[in-house]
């Protein structure tokens, strides 16, 4: 029986919220005030680091520079403002070859970046449709951890299975080498 290649996987593109977060928007009386992000999720992608370009999208303009904030000043990641509509296009036209594209998304809209990327993974607490849509669904939700969990997922499916128990030998200044 032959075999079913596996696509060349060279970007990892994350919508932030509902996916780094908990997708809840906390406001105050003026305004949105805060994000809650979760653990492990920075930790997992320095070890999918060495393997793919990871970048971030939000469309949330009223709280982008709390993402901003987390995802380009804290853990280093770029972000783009991105509306759930432009992302397939946006992606085109910033010269990401779709079939070499893992998408990770949550809302209503996200099935539809799904079907166009080589994969798509959709946390536990995502959209039904969407997670129909998807090639893999998290165990956890988004700001809990999903993110650890896909990062493990691409690494076993698309790399190479990560040992957690055995990893100190290639971690080198807080980030994961080759």
């Amino acid at each position: 029986m032959a075999s079913i290649a596996k696509p060349t996987i060279k970007n990892f593109i994350l919508d932030v919220d509902g996916v780094m977060t908990d997708g809840c928007f906390y406001y105050t009386t003026e305004g949105k005030s805060m994000k809650s992000f979760g653990p492990d999720d920075a930790d997992a992608l320095s070890l999918l680091r060495a393997y793919v370009n990871i970048l971030f999208v939000s469309g949330d303009k009223k709280g982008f520079e709390i993402s901003r904030k987390r995802i380009e000043t804290d853990m280093k990641y770029p972000l783009h403002s991105v509306s759930t509509f432009e992302r397939v296009q946006w992606m085109v036209d910033a010269g990401f070859n779709l079939d070499e594209t893992i998408y990770m998304g949550d809302g209503i809209f996200d099935a539809m970046v799904f079907k166009r990327v080589a994969y798509g993974i959709a946390p536990a607490n995502g959209f039904e449709f969407t997670k129909d849509t998807a090639h893999f669904v998290t165990p956890s939700t988004g700001g809990n951890s999903a993110v650890a969990e896909a990062c493990l997922h691409i690494m076993e499916t698309f790399f190479e299975p990560v040992d957690l128990l055995n990893i100190t030998d290639k971690v080198t200044g807080g980030e994961w080498v080759k």
